[in-house]
């Protein structure tokens, strides 16, 4: 009779979580930057049509780092959960918050339950009226959930990307600053080196969260995709 091989569950919530770190840290970098203007959401991305910024309700977007097909999984998910609750209720009871909760649940389900967790790393963006009515948040592999405020940074090199963010993010920073503070983020530097070229807007997924003024408020939508165009002469 063979004995069952024996994992402590400790041992076991460990190998998960580090298998997903390293899925997570082998892609590219991921800013979202709260600022004057409303939220931009910067990401190294060379596929034209790969997103890992997405529309998810009038005036919430998700950003995500990881493998693919997870993340537009539970982004197509929260689609879906925005559309019905919207629409059984009113579009005002859609939040990030709810939704960042649905995703929580979804998440922590999957590393407890799974035999492998998701490599994914989320976060949930919704402008305000007024910067202070920004809500930023990070989700991680293992459905813990986290307010963040100013900017929020995910995968790659997070740690550098959102040291240079830190150095030089201010709340009166326009969408044009913030898209260059989080290039000037993205841009790798060598240990002693200068830092190497910007990195071309055909290599950057650019969209932005509008604050709604007065006279567009009634517009709802909030989200704005920038192509190569948008993204150069924002930079010039």
């Amino acid at each position: 009779m063979t004995q069952q091989f024996y994992v402590s569950p400790e041992q076991l919530m460990k190998d998960r979580a580090d298998f997903a770190r390293k899925g997570i840290a082998r892609g590219r970098s991921v800013v979202v930057i709260s600022c004057a203007d409303g939220i931009a959401l910067v990401a190294e991305n060379p596929s034209p049509s790969l997103h890992k910024i997405g529309e998810i309700y009038d005036k919430i977007a998700f950003a995500a780092v990881g493998k693919y097909n997870e993340f537009e999984s539970l982004r197509q998910a929260g689609v879906r959960y925005a559309d019905v609750r919207g629409y059984s209720y009113d579009r005002e009871d859609v939040t990030a918050r709810g939704l960042a909760s649905v995703y929580a649940q979804s998440l922590g389900a999957v590393f407890t339950a799974e035999q492998k967790p998701f490599e994914v790393e989320l976060a949930v963006a919704e402008v305000g009226n007024t910067q202070a009515e920004d809500h930023l948040y990070r989700l991680t592999f293992d459905g813990s959930i986290a307010d963040e405020h100013s900017f929020v940074v995910m995968g790659g090199q997070a740690e550098k990307v959102s040291s240079a963010i830190d150095a030089g993010w201010q709340a009166s920073l326009g969408f044009a600053d913030a898209v260059r503070l989080a290039l000037k983020g993205l841009t790798p530097v060598q240990e002693g080196e200068q830092p190497a070229a910007p990195l071309p807007p055909s290599a950057l997924e650019v969209a932005v969260l509008d604050r709604l003024s007065d006279s567009t408020r009634g517009t709802r939508r909030a989200f704005r995709r920038l192509n190569d165009s948008d993204i150069t002469a924002l930079l010039a």
